[in-house]
């Protein structure tokens, strides 16, 4: 090779490297990253690599002085990992990113020639950086996603992942390690490989004709067991293809929606967040004739939000999917066992009072809990009904705290309450008891919007297949049991002390030995623990955020 270690700097190094790397550099005072380098490649390329930064500081980690050679290349050629590196780029769809990225094409034009031109040292200096470039943004999105979180939830804060790949590239490539590194750089959680996986199924799925499903009679219409339906032999093939229906059970040899149809039905709504009642209807078929690139695109969505959690650590950890209305409670999060506990749970209203995607730490229980009336719900609620009605507060165990520093309680049910809850000389709280909003226990995760999981005396609300009904916080269907979880490890709260103070009326705060993480996220493609695909509603719009913010291609500086 003509090149020599002595001479590397200078070929990547000053007002070469700006005129080769077609510099961009820039820094995001919010995060305190440092300046970016625009990746190379030929103004063809579209949109390709060029212009799309990744951290200087990883560059000159990986060229650092005391190494500062080629990492792709030796005296001989390419290293074996070249070709490691290119099949992964060009296959980063399979892993729910987009190939065009990292414009595979113009990296395999600069490595040829470097290739055919005799390995000239200005040749490979382009063509090494431009590889070490588009693999740093490569692991890059693989491990942090491809858009900050806060672009898509805003109040979302994480713990910063380390970026371990970059001090370790240049050995991997050496070593012929690069696939493992690679694989490293993606989430550990049984849920992403199992998500990738489904990508992979519905990569070849929408590779197909597609199924649709006429219409119904009219949009009120519904169809059941018995009834005719002309998409009858559509439906069979779509539930078939979906795995809803068995690839072996006997094709319709007419138009009648048969108890077969129907089970298979009932299947197909649980598995999209539908009410199972075996009924062919408007949301049921809209469902049915979802395109399933949409749902390709469902999953790649939900495989960029999990590249943003933290990840698993030793010890217990609480998880709440918003469209699933589902929380889990797992004992150890870095172990492969199953969940814990899982159970239904009550979100926001959406358009109105939604729940935001956090993570948050519960640090304490409250048994028989006041439930302090937020501002919004007292102005917008309350107030105006206390003034109609003032009888409401003395039957919904409610009265006035004052919000000096004596905090007088009167009652709310009186002409002076209720002005001194007008005036603001006042808050609405409603007392312990089996009224009380929260129920018999709350769980206390201190953050800046309020927001807190906790029981509820509403209990049919948990029967319905769409859950989102609070204010913002998240009520629990099995509290108890919660409370078991979480106070394990503190053997003076068994589960009858539990019940007796959740039921006695007198407010109680008890600290948690161990904080708990709790992670409250939004994804509508999952993967059960029974191995079910299950795609639900964006009941908040979250997927539409995201992606646009994935078209725009918004990505910050490491």
């Amino acid at each position: 090779m003509r090149s020599n270690a002595a001479a590397w700097p200078a070929l990547v190094g000053g007002a070469l490297l700006c005129l080769v790397l077609q510099c961009a550099a820039w820094a995001d005072p919010a995060a305190g990253a440092p300046p970016a380098i625009a990746t190379p490649g030929p103004a063809s390329a579209g949109r390709g690599l060029t212009g799309s930064p990744i951290s200087a500081a990883w560059l000159d980690e990986v060229y650092a002085p005391a190494r500062p050679g080629p990492v792709w290349f030796t005296g001989d050629g390419p290293r074996a990992a070249v070709g490691v590196a290119l099949q992964a780029l060009a296959s980063a769809d399979a892993r729910g990113l987009t190939t065009d990225d990292y414009d595979v094409g113009a990296l395999e034009r600069e490595i040829d020639a470097a290739r055919t031109g005799n390995l000239a040292p200005d040749v490979v200096a382009r063509a090494d950086r431009a590889l070490t470039i588009a693999m740093l943004r490569f692991l890059s999105d693989l491990r942090y996603g491809r858009v900050r979180p806060q672009e898509a939830e805003p109040h979302y804060r994480a713990a910063p992942k380390d970026a371990g790949f970059v001090a370790e590239l240049r050995e991997a490539v050496a070593r012929d390690r690069l696939a493992a590194l690679i694989d490293a750089a993606e989430p550990g959680f049984p849920s992403y490989a199992r998500l990738t996986r489904l990508l992979a199924e519905y990569k070849t799925l929408a590779a197909q004709p597609p199924v649709v499903l006429p219409p119904l009679a009219s949009p009120r219409h519904k169809v059941v067991v018995g009834d005719v339906y002309p998409g009858v032999p559509a439906l069979h093939a779509q539930l078939v293809r979906l795995g809803d229906l068995a690839a072996d059970a006997s094709a319709p040899t007419d138009s009648i929606f048969t108890a077969a149809l129907a089970e298979a039905v009932r299947r197909f709504q649980s598995r999209h967040g539908l009410e199972p009642d075996g009924v062919l209807g408007r949301d049921t078929l809209a469902a049915l004739n979802v395109p399933l690139a949409a749902r390709v695109v469902q999953i790649t969505l939900s495989l960029e939000r999990l590249r943003w959690l933290p990840p698993a650590s030793p010890g217990p950890l609480i998880g709440i999917n918003i469209p699933s209305f589902e929380l889990w409670a797992f004992a150890d999060a870095s172990a492969p066992e199953p969940a814990t506990l899982t159970m239904p749970v009550v979100v926001g209203r959406a358009m109105r009072s939604e729940t935001p995607v956090f993570i948050g730490e519960m640090r304490f229980v409250e048994f028989s809990p006041y439930w302090n009336v937020p501002p919004s719900i007292l102005e917008n609620e309350l107030l105006p009904r206390l003034e109609k009605e003032p009888s409401y507060a003395d039957r919904e165990d409610m009265e006035a705290v004052g919000t000096d520093r004596v905090g007088r309680v009167r009652p709310a049910s009186d002409a002076a309450g209720v002005a001194a809850l007008r005036a603001g000389e006042a808050r609405l709280r409603q007392r312990p008891g089996p009224r009380n909003a929260l129920g018999g226990v709350k769980f206390v995760l201190p953050n800046t919007m309020d927001i807190y999981l906790h029981a509820t005396p509403a209990r049919d609300l948990f029967e319905r297949s769409r859950r989102d009904f609070s204010h913002g916080c998240i009520r629990v269907r099995e509290p108890e049991a919660l409370a078991q979880f979480v106070l394990r490890g503190q053997p003076e709260w068994t589960p009858a002390a539990i019940e007796a103070a959740m039921g006695s009326g007198v407010n109680r705060t008890v600290a948690l030995a161990r904080p708990v993480p709790v992670i409250v996220f939004y994804t509508t493609a999952i993967v059960d623990a029974e191995g079910r695909a299950r795609f639900l509603a964006d009941i908040y719009g979250h997927d539409r955020t995201l992606q646009r913010a994935l078209a725009g291609d918004s990505r910050a500086a490491r």
